[in-house]
């Protein structure tokens, strides 16, 4: 190889560095389920381009609503760079908040909902009678993690996980968190959300949610790491555009 031929690889490889250097990547923060933390997002594979931020949650206050939630948890949120929301379940509707607040690139959501009208009955109409109030949270609890194996079996293919993540919350958060829920009073979406949900939630049923833009076939309420490869591909298509 002459001398020629090598200064102009030297030069190629100088301007490559360089350029990845200066390439400001697009902060995508992740804010988990209820019953999930940081590691619901492990399986996640983006391209370079892209910095995944988790948002750390807390307690919330009593009686909180969630768009004062979603208030609080922008601090987290470093809008001075072009940045991305991704929200699973719970995640995603406090996302769902913060796009109508914060203006982000875009707003994905998980296993979630847009807005009350995508939950099913079992939270609406708990609104108007709250029987959840009627129990301590220790109970909720525990009634979370003797339900989620039957209501979401397909949460066995990563079962350790998921039982570690929800051991880490306490009767008090659940109990609060259930209420964002409940008393959610959004009914209607300004800006366009995209919504992958899965065939087989039957947490949040796919049947009382209209107008999914991405439906995984075999999808549960957990498909965030037990179909990553399906969410990994979808979310390749929409961060593409």
């Amino acid at each position: 190889m002459n001398i020629k031929v090598k200064r102009i690889i030297i030069i190629i490889n100088l301007f490559l560095i360089l350029n990845s250097v200066g390439q400001i990547k697009t902060n995508i923060y992740c804010f988990p389920g209820q019953g999930s933390d940081k590691r619901i997002f492990d399986s996640l594979k983006l391209a370079p381009s892209f910095s995944i931020k988790i948002i750390e949650y807390g307690t919330p206050e009593k009686d909180m609503s969630l768009k004062t939630f979603a208030k609080f948890l922008s601090a987290q949120i470093d809008t001075s760079q072009k940045f991305i929301l991704l929200g699973v379940s719970l995640g995603g509707m406090i996302c769902v908040e913060l796009s109508e607040i914060l203006h982000p690139e875009k707003t994905i959501i998980i296993s979630s909902a847009k807005n009350r009208n995508d939950l099913p009955f079992r939270y609406k109409f708990q609104k108007a009678i709250p029987f959840y109030k009627l129990f301590p949270g220790s109970l909720l609890l525990a009634g979370a993690k003797i339900l989620q194996p039957i209501v979401e079996p397909d949460r066995n293919k990563c079962k350790n996980v998921f039982k570690q993540m929800l051991a880490c919350k306490s009767g008090i958060y659940m109990k609060r968190t259930i209420g964002l829920i409940i008393n959610w009073d959004r009914k209607k979406n300004s800006y366009k959300i995209y919504q992958i949900h899965g065939a087989n939630d039957h947490t949040l049923p796919m049947q009382g949610i209209k107008e999914v833009d991405y439906v995984i076939t075999k999808g549960s309420h957990m498909m965030t790491l037990t179909r990553s490869a399906s969410v990994n591909e979808i979310l390749k298509l929409i961060l593409k555009n």
